[in-house]
């Protein structure tokens, strides 16, 4: 991606996700940050996941996924699921989750709120499946501030590309 595409993709706020998914006994988690409300009535919300990575299989076949929205106080998460200690088939693992009531998808006992969904629609966009979904379940943890992109020093803009800030900008 040219530099400054690269640059103004990286300037859209987002805010900091896991995903989580259940296939039999395997659980699994990674960091999104692509995902967004898209309809009040009836409440739907779009993930989208690489068409390469782990967990894009096991929604396609099980047509469910956890959101866990990370807050400041589950930092540890998004700092997990970022580094290569996470790249597992079972990476949640050494986590504290419980399964959710209806669909039995991971919620992280560190997101500030976990919302089970269960997929209605799936859209291929370029090198993403883009996932609409109907939540079916909400878990509220402690008050905490949602993490955003803003929080990071750091910004994914798509497949193996990584935008570092710092206090003066872009590098």
């Amino acid at each position: 991606m040219e530099t400054n595409l690269a640059r103004a993709m990286a300037s859209l706020t987002t805010g900091i996700y896991v995903l989580t998914v259940a296939e039999g006994q395997r659980h699994h988690g990674m960091s999104s940050s692509w995902v967004t409300q898209v309809s009040g009535e009836p409440a739907l919300l779009a993930a989208s996941v690489d068409k390469n990575h782990f967990t894009a299989g096991i929604i396609a076949r099980t047509r469910a996924f956890g959101l866990n929205i990370v807050g400041a106080r589950g930092r540890a998460l998004e700092d997990y699921f970022y580094s290569a200690r996470s790249r597992r088939p079972d990476n949640l693992a050494d986590l504290d989750y419980t399964l959710s009531p209806a669909l039995g998808v991971p919620w992280l006992a560190l997101a500030e709120i976990s919302i089970e969904a269960r997929v209605v629609q799936s859209v291929e966009a370029g090198d993403h499946i883009i996932h609409i979904a109907e939540p079916a379940g909400v878990r509220i943890g402690a008050g905490d501030r949602p993490l955003t992109s803003l929080d990071l020093d750091y910004v994914y803009i798509g497949g193996k590309q990584v935008i570092a800030r710092d206090r003066t900008g872009w590098k």
